[in-house]
């Protein structure tokens, strides 16, 4: 199994240009650098990994992130393996499979040519 950043595409244009723009205490808001929609991830529990882990270095802090709906932690990773579809996200605090899901989408504004 190997484990990586979470990404996560723009609700709105589909770019990959998201970054997180708040603090875990706060708030989970990602804003698109390309369209400017805004937008907070957020996870579901479906499972629990059994094997044992190496958790990878903690993410930039201003790459996407969103709280584990098991343990609140924000240390979320991105699987590669043989595991259920639903389950592609991984909390290394409590081992807790997660599925992500975007919400509270607000859509952004383009700025105009010339502007």
């Amino acid at each position: 199994m190997t484990l990586a950043p979470l990404t996560v595409a723009c609700p709105e244009c589909g770019s990959r240009d998201v970054f997180y723009s708040c603090k875990p205490e706060c708030c989970f808001n990602h804003v698109c650098n390309q369209c400017y929609t805004t937008f907070e991830l957020e996870t579901e529990r479906v499972g629990e990994l059994q094997e044992d882990i190496t958790a990878p270095p903690d993410p930039d802090p201003s790459a996407p992130t969103a709280p584990c709906a098991r343990c609140g932690e924000y240390k979320i990773f991105a699987m590669d393996g043989m595991l259920p579809r639903s389950a592609q996200y991984l909390c290394v605090s409590c081992k807790a499979l997660l599925a992500l899901s975007i919400t509270n989408v607000a859509k952004g504004s383009l700025p105009r040519e010339g502007q």
